[in-house]
């Protein structure tokens, strides 16, 4: 995908969340740290532009909550969660750039548990590569790319990588 297919697919999922939602008046959206959280403010831009209202955005780090947590190494990164405001009782819409195996999302599920108990979550993610490891489905896609286990999607954002785009890269086994 090129930066002008990572537009339009931010712009149709911000209407289908309106449109599940019947307006944006009890959502936030929360992105999974790191290209989640870009991805869920310009969602916000694209809800604004439309709705006329802007939802919060906040930014969970699942770090902790990672089922292969004691594999990332001795010293793991851990960030800030930065949710600036009561979940409880608000349709929440996690974002995320890639779903593979559901395990990310199951984490993030965990984690927004520890902040409050919203009154529905929501699943958006840009790239949905399949191979799901646990019953996990999102709500919004922005596009399915079936790929094979020996592939990496990458997706590249400006805000972090100076860039718009998503590619499909070989393993390269050393």
């Amino acid at each position: 995908m090129d930066e002008l297919a990572i537009e339009r697919s931010l712009i149709r999922i911000a209407h289908e969340i309106n449109e599940a939602n019947k307006g944006v008046r009890e959502v936030a959206l929360v992105g999974i740290r790191r290209r989640g959280g870009p991805l869920s403010s310009r969602l916000a831009s694209q809800i604004q532009s439309i709705e006329g209202i802007k939802p919060p955005v906040g930014i969970l780090d699942i770090t902790l909550y990672r089922d292969d947590f004691t594999t990332l190494g001795p010293a793991p990164v851990v960030h800030r969660t930065e949710v600036d405001f009561d979940i409880t009782g608000k349709v929440i819409v996690l974002v995320d750039d890639v779903i593979f195996t559901g395990r990310t999302v199951r984490a993030a599920l965990d984690a927004l548990t520890d902040i409050g108990r919203p009154k529905r979550t929501q699943l958006a993610v840009l790239i949905d590569r399949g191979h799901r490891e646990l019953p996990i489905k999102p709500d919004f896609v922005g596009k399915n790319v079936p790929t094979s286990r020996e592939e990496i999607v990458s997706v590249f954002v400006k805000e972090i990588d100076g860039k718009d785009k998503v590619v499909i890269e070989e393993i390269i086994e050393s």
